[in-house]
């Protein structure tokens, strides 16, 4: 869930800033959306590379414990993090219902709570490495 909500807010942010134009060019060409973006997309591929991962081993039949909690709890912070980026990119805009990103950013935060808030994953994951 975390991974299909930073793909949507950063899909939106994307398609919005090749549209929206400022100074007779998209804002995706100026410095500060383009890195903004950047950043969203590096984030985004770190997360599904830790998730790819975890699955992985658990079709394995390997111990995943660790590999899970730390795709879960990363995952969830970037979901957090590119959708209220997603939000700067498309401004005030991004608060409105007419844009999906509004959604994006509300339920992003769910991730970081459900199934077990960041903080418990990451007793999990201190547990796997201190053992």
């Amino acid at each position: 869930m975390s991974l299909g909500i930073a793909k949507g807010a950063y899909q939106s942010a994307l398609k919005y800033s090749k549209e929206r134009h400022q100074f007779g060019k998209p804002i995706s060409q100026f410095q500060a959306i383009s890195f903004k973006l950047d950043d969203m997309a590096t984030e985004i591929e770190a997360s599904e590379l830790l998730i790819y991962n975890a699955v992985n081993m658990k079709n394995k039949g390997r111990k995943m414990t660790k590999e899970g909690a730390m795709a879960k709890y990363f995952s969830s912070e970037v979901a957090v993090k590119v959708s209220t980026e997603a939000i700067q990119v498309l401004g005030g805009y991004g608060y409105t219902k007419d844009f999906p990103v509004e959604r994006y950013y509300r339920d992003s935060k769910l991730c970081t709570i459900g199934e077990g808030t960041s903080e418990i994953q990451k007793l999990v994951i201190s547990k796997q490495i201190n053992k």
